[in-house]
């Protein structure tokens, strides 16, 4: 662990420039969903409690570096102020945060306007980020979820004041540096979701990295049919079949298993309550869609986390937004968070789906860890260096 934390930090009457992402749902002028708002509550409060004043620097939308009103973050004040139970100080532009003095404060805390407003944001201007830190005394950054940007405030930044990472980014970093950078194996890993085109590098890596690997969802189907096995009207990219036995005789040379559906729940309509079958992997019907892993399949996943001691889960096992194509990753999901409750084994999952899936199962709540990033997440599980996270290790 090459990066300081806010225990390491000194910041006793300091201004703390805090990156977050509050980039959160709204609907009718107002937060439909404050999840991302009160993850971010311990640093907050802990920047707080040593005597530090934290700024809030956030994004919010895609307003291309320019002056958007409907983009402004204003509208987040409201579930700031309720997550966090004080007032909120809202700084619009960065010549009001220079003249803003202690003395002027309502509150100690305060949020500058829309960072993604400046050009030099994107682009990650040195001249932008030299400008930014005269704002504050220390950089904290609490935003592992825009941490595959290297944009001014989650990259360059980090390089011109003493830097930390904030509870959420610490959280994100040791549960994914105990998951697959130094972890207790055996390690299983459960990668799903519609296309293999998407995630070939993450397939890539984590055949070096884990023990066993449960390839589930449409792309599954994409590595039934290169070892010929016919999948009838299935989504499948055929053009990927190649590729596919090429991640599979890499993982027979580095030893490690993948576990492909030994049975299939198949249906001739994509819809909620379509008649279905289970057949062997081997018998889908021509005219039939494979949309979940049958209860053999399942029975051989939840075996392969009983070996485990380390879980690391991106994507569903099947069409899991309608019923009851959800059954597979329901009952897979709730094997995984029963081992972790009892302390047999170590879970971690993220990516937009993976979250959605194991809230809907009513497993979430006793994984090890989910993380709330999408693209970075994805991008650590591949393997690649995190600009914001490498700038704090400066």
């Amino acid at each position: 662990m090459g990066w300081k934390t806010l225990d390491d930090m000194d910041l006793d009457g300091k201004r703390v420039l805090t990156r977050v992402d509050i980039n959160v749902p709204v609907e009718d002028g107002r937060v439909t969903d404050a999840t991302r708002i009160e993850r971010i509550v311990p640093t907050v409060q802990d920047i707080l409690a040593k005597g530090g004043q934290p700024l809030l620097l956030a994004h919010f939308g895609r307003p291309k570096g320019k002056v958007v009103p409907e983009m402004s973050l204003r509208i987040c004040i409201p579930a700031l102020e309720e997550a966090l139970g004080r007032k909120v100080v809202f700084i619009e532009t960065l010549e009001a945060a220079k003249a803003h003095t202690a003395e002027q404060d309502e509150a100690p805390v305060l949020l500058l306007e829309n960072i993604r407003f400046h050009p030099g944001e994107e682009a990650n201007d040195p001249a932008f980020a030299k400008e930014l830190a005269t704002l504050g005394d220390v950089y904290c950054n609490d935003a592992f979820s825009a941490a595959h940007r290297a944009h001014a405030s989650t990259e360059a930044l980090a390089r011109e004041l003493p830097a930390c990472a904030g509870r959420l980014m610490q959280a994100e970093l040791e549960a994914l540096e105990g998951a697959l950078g130094q972890p207790v194996r055996p390690v299983v890993a459960v990668v799903g979701g519609a296309k293999v085109s998407t995630k070939l590098e993450l397939l890539g890596n984590l055949v070096e990295k884990v023990d066993r690997l449960v390839i589930g969802g449409g792309m599954a189907n994409t590595f039934l049919a290169a070892q010929g096995i016919s999948v009838g009207k299935s989504l499948c990219e055929h053009e990927l079949t190649e590729t596919a036995k090429q991640i599979q005789l890499k993982a027979l040379d580095v030893g490690c298993e993948i576990i492909l559906p030994s049975d299939v729940v198949v249906a001739r309509e994509f819809k909620a309550g379509a008649e279905s079958e289970t057949v062997p992997v081997t018998q889908v019907p021509e005219d039939a869609m494979i949309l979940d892993a049958g209860p053999e399949a399942v029975e051989r996943v939840g075996a392969a986390f009983e070996r485990a001691k380390t879980l690391i889960w991106n994507g569903p096992l099947g069409a899991f937004e309608i019923e009851p194509f959800n059954t597979a990753t329901d009952a897979a999901a709730l094997k995984a968070a029963a081992l972790t409750k009892a302390g047999k084994l170590k879970s971690v999952a993220g990516g937009g789906d993976t979250v959605a899936a194991l809230n809907a199962s009513g497993a979430a709540a006793d994984f090890s860890y989910i993380s709330t990033a999408g693209g970075a997440f994805l991008e650590w599980m591949e393997g690649k260096t995190l600009p914001g996270v490498a700038a704090l290790e400066g």
